[in-house]
Parts: C-alpha cells; structure tokens; sequence
C-alpha cells in the first residue's frame, strides 16, 4: 500500500492540536518544532548574540560562549514562554487558534576567574504534538481516512566557558547534550476494510554537537565600543537511532494492535541529526547607553530518516537586528530611566521545503529589562519580559499561514553567591 502524505491533513487537523510546547502545524516534518533560543534578553533584540557583550555584569550569553567578559556575578535565570498562534489556510477557508505555555529556560552562570566565565543550563530543543484525522468520499461512495500522530520532546543541555584573552579577545566553547524521544504514525484505512495500515517511525536520540566562539571589542576613548563576534557549530557527535514499521492492524479496546502483521521493518542509526551552523555578528554602542547590532546565521542542510523515507532540511539563513536604549542608570528619581528598552526583528528563510514552497519566518521583537526595586546597576537582579510578532508559512498549494504572537518573561537572579566574604 503506497503511504500517503499529503498536506491537507495539516490545514483540516490543524483543530485537533493539543496544548503543549509545539503548536505549529510545521512540527509534523522531522524532528519537530524547533524551540531552542536564547535568553529573554536576546530574543527582544531580534536574536542578536553573535557580538553581543553586555555592559552589565550579571547576565550569561550562551550562544556565543566568548561574550561573557562582563560577567562578574553568579547568575541564576528561570523563564517561560506563551505562544499564541493564528492558523488561516485557503483550504476550506480554515481559520484556528492554538495557545501553549511552557518552561523555556533554566540556568546559571557564575565567573571562575576574572579571566574565566561558566554557565551551565537546560531548553527545550523541539516538540511534536499532533493528532489529526483526515476523511474524503471516493468515487464509489467509500470513505478513506487517514490519521497523523506525533508526539515527543528533544531537550537540551548546555555547558559553556568563555575565556578573556586580552582587553580585546575573547574565546568561548559550548556543549551541548540533546535527548528525548520522537514519535510519528500515520494510518490509512476505508470504511469498507477492517484492518488499519500503520506506518510508524520512532526517533531515540542521544547526541553533541560542539560551538566554537569569538569574539572582539574596541572601546574609544568616548565610551564608544565596537564588537564583532563569530561562531561556529560543528554539527552532531552522536547516534539517533530510528525504528520504522509499517503493518496492518485492528484496534482492540484499549487502542492496542490486534492480529499484527508486519509488512516491512527496518532500524538504522544515523550520525547527522542537527546541522552545521555559522554565525557572525557586528555591533557598535555606548557603554551603559545603547547598543546595536546586526547578525547573520547560516544553518547547513540536512537528510535524516522521516516515516521510513529520507527528508531532506535546506540550507537555511537568518538576517537578525537589534539593541537597547538604557536612558539613565544613575537617576533614581524616575525608575523607568533605569529600565533598559529592548527592541529588533528578524528575517529566516527556513530549512523547510513543501510542495515547492519554502517555509520561511519573520518577526518583529521588543521587551525590558526591569531592575528589582532599589537594585545597584553593578549587582542587578531583574525581570525580562519579551515580545515577539510575526508570521510564518504561506497559504500556497492549501498550505498555512501562522501569525504568532508570543511573550516571554525570565526572573534573573544576580550577586556575588561564592565570593568568601572577610571579616577584620
């Protein structure tokens, strides 16, 4: 029985998607949805990382392991993310709304030396959660359904150090150790037959990949800055092992399989999950005034195992800008002088190709950084809050539209905690 994967199963299941960490209908194609950012921060700043060196003291940049310099407190961050998404299609003029709330990061942060900087945290890397039943009439008055099932989580742990060299440079390096586990079904059945063909494929994952980082600053003697950073990932060190089934079936009472039989079953282990990556960024400020920055990033194509067949990943850019404006730090008069405003959008022509249409993604960003009541700018705790509008998708080929509207807040919790403190 040939499988089927159309794509009107996304735009008429789009209804059936559960609360979760992926909402995208887009997280039916290979290892999901994928999640991993940065901080709060970073991402009200349209993403931009690569050359970003904060100009406070109390704050972790994991994405580029080398722009930690500043860092000269232990930091400890919790944050959270709300996902609102808008779905229109063409297809039967579907409209649908989907929302989901989940953890997006944990962290902490704090210098070896003044020379050495570590962070250690978690994110959630992808997510598949789907379940979307499919029926049209044949010609001879039958009906043919078919159901598409996923679910599964891909995490993520990360481990970095960044290295001041001198005034100027700085090297960085950062792990990273993916787990979890991705399932897809999809199932054919008609409502003349009694048994259901099954094709079902289950992703077990257990990988590194490995960045390497730069970066270099220039101060003016007018307390101008200029930063330029680069990185690099060295793709997957590790094993995904894939299992594929495809069989026929009948459902019991307690949706297990009865009277199996297996057509076809295979395993293979495969060493390229996650993609070569490059990053280079620009940025020019004034110390503890503003900051801007414009970034580009470039993710390498991949062919993993999806369904039992290859599914091949496009080369994939992104074109990011942003910054912050810290109007006053030292007036403690007005606190709103002391909040620091966040603001950036970004460009992705995404990795996703379907039916001949690219899948790409646009964004505008803003946020804050509000210091806790009375705070010194040199031992800040804070909370971030980030927005993120955009879209993503293209209502082509009864294809979907995503509008998504997110928001993000982070606690972060900064002082010198393993400072041995001296008394006369």
């Amino acid at each position: 029985m040939k499988r089927i994967f159309v794509l009107s199963f996304l735009t008429a299941g789009v209804f059936s998607f559960a609360q979760s960490i992926g909402n995208s209908p887009y997280a039916a194609f290979g290892i999901g949805d994928v999640k991993y950012d940065n901080t709060v921060d970073i991402s009200a700043m349209g993403g931009i990382s690569t050359a970003y060196i904060t100009d406070l003291n109390n704050k972790f940049n994991f994405k580029n392991p080398a722009a930690n310099t500043n860092l000269d407190l232990t930091s400890f961050s919790v944050e959270g993310t709300n996902e609102n998404n808008f779905y229109t299609s063409d297809y039967n003029n579907v409209k649908s709304t989907k929302h989901s709330t989940y953890l997006s990061n944990i962290s902490i942060a704090f210098p070896i030396s003044k020379k050495l900087k570590f962070g250690l945290g978690y994110q959630p890397y992808s997510s598949k959660t789907y379940n979307v039943v499919n029926s049209q009439m044949l010609s001879d008055s039958t009906y043919q359904y078919n159901r598409f099932v996923g679910k599964g989580t891909l995490s993520t742990v990360q481990a970095a150090l960044g290295y001041h060299i001198n005034n100027n440079f700085a090297l960085g390096l950062r792990t990273n150790y993916y787990f979890g586990k991705l399932y897809d079904t999809e199932e054919l059945t008609y409502s003349n037959a009694d048994l259901v063909n099954g094709f079902e494929s289950s992703n077990k994952i257990q990988a590194f990949n490995f960045t390497a980082g730069t970066t270099y600053q220039k101060k003016f003697e007018n307390d101008r800055k200029l930063t330029v950073g680069a990185t690099y990932t060295f793709g997957t060190t590790g094993d995904m092992t894939s299992r594929y089934k495809n069989s026929t079936y009948y459902y019991g009472a307690t949706e297990e399989h009865l009277n199996e039989s297996i057509i076809e079953e295979s395993v293979s282990d495969e060493k390229s999950l996650l993609p070569q990556e490059f990053s280079l960024g620009l940025g020019f400020g004034h110390e503890a005034k503003w900051f801007a920055s414009t970034q580009l990033d470039y993710k390498k194509g991949e062919t993993i195992q999806f369904l039992g067949q290859p599914f091949q990943y496009q080369n994939a850019y992104k074109i990011s800008a942003g910054g912050w404006v810290l109007p006053n730090y030292n007036n403690f008069r007005s606190y709103f002088s002391r909040v620091i405003y966040r603001f950036g959008g970004y460009y992705e022509k995404g990795n996703l190709n379907i039916n001949g249409n690219d899948i790409n993604k646009y964004a505008l960003t803003a946020g804050a950084t509000f210091s806790f009541a009375n705070a010194n700018i040199n031992r800040m705790s804070s909370i971030d809050l980030g927005l993120e509008v955009g879209k993503r998708g293209t209502t082509q080929n009864n294809l979907i539209n995503q509008t998504f509207f997110n928001v993000k807040i982070g606690l972060n919790f900064a002082d010198k905690w393993f400072v041995k403190r001296q008394y006369d």
